[in-house]
């Protein structure tokens, strides 16, 4: 149960791939660090998007979130520093890929995450989570070991795809392993104004979902998409484009939500 003298931990899944979960987790954990939260992006996902998302290359990365989970390796031996003040990130590696399957013997394997994350999430005040675009015991891993999840949707035809599957996973992590597993809400992405369909798709999901759905929804955006191959979140890139604010403007309504204002407050008084 997370409180607020403790970090809190987001996970951000949804295991259809391509709705921007790794650009929500780069941006979002970005956002955070920016506001001056000590932040800490996990990258859960074997292709390392994350890592390299923040300026890290996967292939130099000597320990990981794999040696974390499966070896219980201290995470601070793993976590490394960005160029971002306030951000920190504790990559992934290829070997990922065989910890689904080392998993599957192993007594307590959905919380091995978690056993790990204790360790540290009092070092930092939020923790994002990158979920790898599967369902498989990683993403149990980390929805076990979060206080809550976003779940990023594409405004798209097929939005709603899938969505149903992921709530029911949602439900059942809550009644056998997870009770205090909330949902911070469901994000609209890849938002296109021109597009009488994005319209349309907006006004579906709310319907479904009223008040599950964030206000903020994340725009299409040319620097937003230009931003990874640069190595670096799209504040860095261009803090004055839509990416950068909507993101911003993210980070904000869940401090709202979470009551997190006053704190942000008190933390820019002490730091002038």
């Amino acid at each position: 149960m997370w409180t607020r003298t403790m970090g809190k931990i987001i996970a951000i899944a949804n295991q259809k791939g391509g709705v921007g979960k790794t650009t929500t987790s780069i941006n979002l954990a970005a956002s955070f660090a920016a506001l001056e939260f000590r932040t800490l992006l996990i990258d859960a996902d074997p292709q390392a998007n994350s890592t390299s998302g923040v300026g890290m290359d996967p292939a130099t990365v000597q320990t990981s979130i794999y040696e974390t989970i499966i070896n219980n390796s201290d995470p601070r031996l793993a976590i490394l520093k960005t160029d971002i003040d306030f951000l920190d990130i504790l990559p992934s590696h290829i070997d990922l890929v065989g910890a689904e399957i080392e998993l599957i013997n192993m007594e307590n394997r959905e919380w091995m995450m978690k056993r790990s994350l204790d360790k540290i999430r009092n070092d930092y005040d939020f923790v994002i989570i990158d979920c790898s675009p599967s369902l498989g015991i990683i993403t149990v891993n980390a929805l076990a070991a979060a206080d809550s999840i976003i779940i990023p949707v594409q405004c798209e035809f097929f939005a709603l795809e899938g969505l149903g599957k992921l709530l029911n996973t949602i439900k059942i992590i809550q009644t056998n392993l997870h009770p205090e597993l909330e949902i911070e809400g469901i994000l609209l992405t890849m938002y296109d104004v021109r597009l009488r369909l994005s319209n349309q798709i907006v006004e579906e999901v709310k319907t479904h979902f009223q008040n599950l759905v964030f206000d903020t929804i994340i725009q299409r955006n040319i620097r937003l998409s230009e931003a990874p191959s640069f190595g670096v979140p799209v504040l860095l890139h261009d803090a004055s484009s839509k990416g950068a604010i909507n993101h911003l403007n993210l980070a904000k309504e869940i401090l709202v939500k979470n009551g997190m204002t006053a704190l942000h407050e008190s933390i820019k008084q002490g730091l002038n």
